[in-house]
């Protein structure tokens, strides 16, 4: 292998051989060097049997995309070997299990031989490949002992065991360069979305299990220490309708779900926007339609999101591109739907949610929670007050005094219900200024992102995962990258600011039909060429430098 500060592993095996576990331990070993980390996860929808692999990606500098070729491959079965022993580089190394596969390249470690010896479990087998590489580039063993028993909650004696004992029965072929510690973790998007919600004030969380949203429930239910209650009704239709209760009750609340789960919200949702009830929605994406590619990416629910729901009510929709955008746009979008008493859709993708970043631990002081518009308690209260600014004062059920109404249908101030002309009007009206308060605090908030060379008279635009390769390839080609981060809203005057002297625009997406040059067209905005990918994987940055060469 050439020597590198920027080199990928790839590490696979069988559902069910901890393959992701121990790529996350290598990204947890690096990470403690001093390096910035980039995951990608891909696993087939099978409890067992398949293929799965996860490819980390390890540099001096930070990255967010993985490479097309490998320089590690790790494998713990034979499949690993046939299907990504083509991507290898041609100074790359295979690291592979002896036990069950014989290959004349590479360094072959009898791991399940070693795990037999010591009494262990076979699943076992993915520590002992762990240490067997890390011996290898040369990391010391006291490293990788002081992380394994971090992330260990059991066995952690036997485990430490089996990773000494190969550690002692490999050799040495690399010396990697270690970095001063910097202030750096690492975390999959959907964990970060998770912080950020709970630093935001986060009280209730509500989801049935749908991938890639379903580690967000997992994650908060595990954590005591955030303070945040998880329940898991029987359907996606009784998630957000609780929460909407919780949500009237007075309690920060937010619910999660994928495209599918999303679909059976909708209703709900404009329940939400009719009674004026602040919730914030993680939809994250994956490949559809109808049940698609469970496990795959497409971001492809763009346009659904911006339109679902049946009626005139304003929405924010925020797409976050990386963990620590996650985490500052979750809590910023918890913040925005109390401020504003309206839905907030946080769209993630399924390689966002899982994949892991590396993360600067400045962002956690970003967020804190936000007063809401409260009630002054003078005179009789009005639920939808009619104000300026279209936001009414809030007060909840069980203060003294007061009857707080909640209404699906049209209503007066007080809440009660009416289809009296001039009350539709005005209260139609009044929905209608909150919009246009809710544009103007758009043009105040970090709502667009821009990259690369700022003079740049040519452009990518790009939203959610898809904006780690196209930053990287906007680098590389010193062409500038502009990510809006707030999608409605549509951030006009700071994509107009972003795309000054611009004069070929290309839009990078996942999807067939190109979702998002749809919406900047539709804002005024001429896209020249769109860059599409629709496999179910993410980008490569070659792939898209590739392309734009072509279409210049």
């Amino acid at each position: 292998m050439e020597k590198t500060n920027d080199f990928s592993i790839l590490i696979g095996g069988e559902a069910g051989q901890g393959s992701r576990w121990a790529g996350n331990l290598i990204a947890k070993i690096f990470n403690f060097l001093g390096y910035k980390i980039y995951v990608y996860e891909d696993y087939q929808s099978l409890i067992r049997g398949g293929h799965n692999f996860s490819q980390i990606r390890v540099a001096e500098k930070k990255v967010e995309a993985r490479k097309e070729k490998v320089d590690f491959l790790l494998a713990l079965d034979k499949k690993t070997l046939s299907l990504h022993q083509k991507r290898l580089t041609k100074k790359g190394m295979i690291v592979f299990n002896s036990n069950r596969l014989n290959s004349k390249e590479g360094v072959g470690i009898p791991i399940e031989k070693i795990v037999q010896e010591m009494g262990g479990l076979p699943i076992m087998a993915n520590t002992a490949l762990v240490a067997g590489f890390s011996k290898i580039v040369g990391i010391d063993f006291e490293v990788v002992k002081e992380v394994l028993t971090r992330e260990l909650k059991k066995g952690i004696d036997l485990n430490l065991k089996i990773a000494e004992k190969t550690f002692q029965e490999t050799k040495t072929y690399f010396k990697i360069k270690k970095f001063k510690k910097s202030k750096t973790t690492i975390l999959t998007g959907n964990e970060a979305v998770a912080l950020g919600l709970a630093k935001a004030g986060l009280k209730f969380y509500f989801s049935y299990p749908m991938t890639p949203a379903t580690s967000i429930m997992n994650f908060l239910a595990q954590r005591d220490d955030l303070g945040v209650k998880v329940v898991q009704p029987e359907n996606e239709i009784s998630v957000i309708n609780m929460a909407l209760g919780s949500a009237y009750a007075g309690k920060k609340t937010a619910v999660g779900s994928s495209g599918g789960g999303f679909a059976l919200m909708v209703e709900a949702l404009s329940l939400a926007g009719q009674s004026e009830t602040p919730i914030l929605i993680v939809e994250s994406q994956r490949a559809g339609p109808s049940t698609g590619m469970p496990t795959y990416n497409l971001q492809s629910d763009l346009l659904f999101v911006l339109s679902a729901g049946h009626g005139d009510f304003p929405r924010f929709v925020i797409a976050p591109g990386d963990s620590e955008q996650c985490f500052f746009y979750a809590g910023l979008g918890l913040n925005l739907a109390w401020k504003y008493q309206t839905p907030v859709i946080l769209l993630l993708d399924k390689d966002l949610s899982e994949n892991t970043f590396s993360v600067n631990e400045e962002i956690f002081e970003r967020v804190k929670p936000e007063e809401i518009v409260s009630w002054n308690k003078k005179g009789d209260y009005k639920r939808y007050q009619i104000t300026k600014n279209g936001i009414s004062p809030l007060a909840f059920p069980g203060e003294k005094g007061i009857i707080v109404k909640a209404n699906s249908y049209e209503h007066d101030e007080f809440g009660i219900s009416s289809d009296l002309e001039e009350v539709a009007q005005k209260m139609q009206e009044k929905r209608f200024r909150k919009y246009q308060t809710i544009e103007r605090e758009v043009a105040k908030l970090p709502a667009v992102q821009v990259y690369g060379r700022k003079n740049s008279k040519i452009a990518l635009v790009s939203f959610g995962i898809s904006k780690g390769a196209s930053l990287e390839a906007a680098e590389n080609l010193g062409i500038k990258l502009i990510q809006p981060v707030i999608l409605e809203p549509f951030p006009k005057r700071q994509m107009n600011l972003a795309l000054r002297g611009v004069k070929k625009i290309f839009s990078v997406e996942m999807n067939t039909s190109g979702q998002l040059a749809k919406l900047l067209t539709q804002n005024g905005i001429r896209v020249d060429g769109k860059i599409l990918k629709y496999t179910g994987r993410p980008f490569f940055p070659s792939e898209i430098e590739r392309k734009i060469k072509k279409m210049v």
